[in-house]
């Protein structure tokens, strides 16, 4: 088969993927539901970029001089190709039906059809958003056509990056077979990363502003002049445009030229890893003896509820990637790093003490709540027909997710007794904790046991359940306003502000009332839904 019938077959097999994606979610009202959401929830931020877009059009007049343009030209090839390497870890390192393509087409057309779909993919979640503020920027600048110039400036940019990306995630997922035990540290290294860039990006946010001259000295040394030379042609024809350069026509014969050679190392990596069979660390099987049986400790064995969720920390521990949704809370929490580092005295103590309480309330119901019928699969028919009451698996659930959650909101109030903090403050908080896990862990059941999401799906090169974006959506809405309500009013209580009236007592009572009720009618509908639980 020739380099033109590989093309040709990776571009049909593309389309088949790309297709096959929009229709998973087209003909699934809760995903169509779910979509209108999130899109609802980021419109705020396309509504402002949009003008503001258009008004910095209007204004530029040096966009390809600014101290930062060198760096920012430097830092989208990286991004671009550690998404690519992130997302064939996490989703296009293998095809479905495997078997069947592999003895149809050539390993390249595969490779082809899984960039090109992924791509198609992408560009259709962030690519739009991106031209709608291009778009604005260029009819501000009075330049419209920057829109096409841009594209094609793009275009080889994408296609090299996407390539080696792809090889060096397919060479990612080569050694987790060769070494299993690799994907735990793998897991655990991810997190790490994600940890790092997220709170880091806010003080290199805060640096960036409060930095001046040195930072523009950072920033001219990190860039390379050749690919922001190359990146700036995507203004030719425009107010903003520099003379070509000869190191920006090399980058663009580079880009050319690297992008069949990646397709061939993607090629011969991918062809390695599907063709191969993984060999197992020490090469041989070892067959481990248990003995004892499972021996969950007290207080956990003294119910059956609690041992039910001792062997949801087992298998978390086990399967570290069942939590992966857990690092939402992140972009979160991140913002905070900033203020905590920079605050001092007894408002340091405050301010640790409701971080601890905040994050303890998230993971207690996040943990194991948001999916429970899903994360059960496939075991859930055979615990629905058991002899067990199915308000003992829901229980475990809760006790699972307090077990981890209550802990860090209870033990970080009190933690901050030692930088000052009042200990009646410390003690306070505390308390506070505690009836925020529990009611958080009592609605996540709820919303997770109306919202099941049974299908696996690929994540660093594991198979793994994550609950519905929708769900952890409104699951952060709702627990994080409700979380902020409570540690406000505790703030102002502690500290000698809240004055006891009519009003705020009446106040006090709704929302506490509202509270309580939502939470255990979230915790009654997932027993519900446990027993009521049908196989089709």
């Amino acid at each position: 088969m020739s380099a033109r019938r590989h093309l040709r077959a990776g571009l049909r097999i593309g389309r088949a993927e790309y297709v096959r994606s929009v229709r998973r979610y087209v003909g699934d009202a809760r995903r169509i539901l779910g979509l209108v959401v999130v899109a609802l929830c980021f419109s705020w931020v396309l509504l402002f970029s949009i003008p503001a877009g258009f008004v910095f059009g209007r204004t530029a007049s040096a966009v390809v001089e600014n101290p930062f343009f060198g760096p920012a030209a430097t830092a989208i090839p990286i991004g671009l190709v550690l998404l690519a390497t992130l997302r064939t870890v996490e989703r296009i390192g293998s095809i479905d039906a495997a078997d069947l393509v592999l003895l149809t087409v050539h390993p390249r057309a595969i490779v082809i059809g899984l960039i090109t779909a992924e791509i198609a993919r992408l560009a259709t979640w962030f690519g739009l958003p991106a031209i709608a503020v291009v778009a604005a920027f260029a009819l501000g600048l009075g330049a419209p056509w920057l829109v096409v110039t841009g594209g094609l400036v793009m275009v080889p940019l994408v296609c090299v990056t996407a390539v080696w990306g792809y090889a060096v995630g397919i060479a990612i997922l080569r050694a987790l077979r060769r070494v299993p035990r690799a994907r735990r540290i793998l897991h655990v290294g991810w997190l790490l990363a994600v940890v790092g860039l997220v709170v880091g990006s806010q003080f290199l946010a805060r640096y960036l502003v409060d930095g001046g001259a040195q930072v523009r000295s950072i920033a001219s040394t990190l860039a390379l002049a050749p690919l922001a030379d190359y990146l700036a042609l995507a203004f030719v024809g425009t107010p903003l445009a520099r003379p070509m350069s000869i190191g920006a026509v090399g980058v663009l014969f580079a880009l050319l030229a690297l992008t069949p050679v990646g397709l061939a190392v993607a090629t011969r990596l991918a062809a390695g890893l599907w063709f191969s069979d993984g060999t197992r660390e020490g090469g041989t099987r070892q067959t481990k003896t248990v003995s004892g049986g499972f021996r969950p400790p007290r207080p956990f064995a003294w119910t059956k509820s609690g041992r039910i969720a001792w062997g949801q920390l087992v298998r978390a521990v086990r399967h570290p990637q069942d939590l992966s949704h857990l690092v939402m809370i992140l972009f979160v929490a991140a913002p905070l790093a900033p203020t905590v580092v920079g605050t001092s005295g007894e408002r340091l103590g405050v301010l640790l003490a409701g971080t601890g309480v905040g994050f303890g309330t998230y993971v207690a119901g996040a943990a194991f709540g948001l999916n429970p019928l899903g994360d059960d699969r496939p075991q859930v028919p055979l615990l629905v027909l058991s002899g067990t009451d199915p308000r003992t698996f829901v229980r475990g659930r809760l006790l699972a997710g307090l077990a981890m959650g209550a802990p860090v909101a209870v033990l970080v109030p009190l933690a901050t007794v030692a930088i000052g903090t009042d200990p009646l403050d410390g003690l306070a908080f505390a308390a506070v904790g505690i009836g925020t896990c529990l009611a958080a862990g009592q609605f996540a059941l709820g919303i997770g046991a109306a919202y099941p999401i049974y299908e696996e799906r690929q994540f660093w090169g594991s198979e793994t359940v994550v609950p519905s974006t929708l769900v952890m959506m409104t699951y952060s809405f709702v627990v994080g306003s409700g979380t902020m309500i409570a540690l406000f009013v505790t703030w102002f209580a502690v500290t000698g502000h809240l004055t006891a009236t009519v009003l705020v007592a009446a106040g006090l009572s709704v929302y506490l009332l509202l509270t309580a009720g939502i939470s255990y009618g979230s915790y009654r509908y997932a027993i519900r839904r446990y027993r009521r639980y049908t196989v089709d």
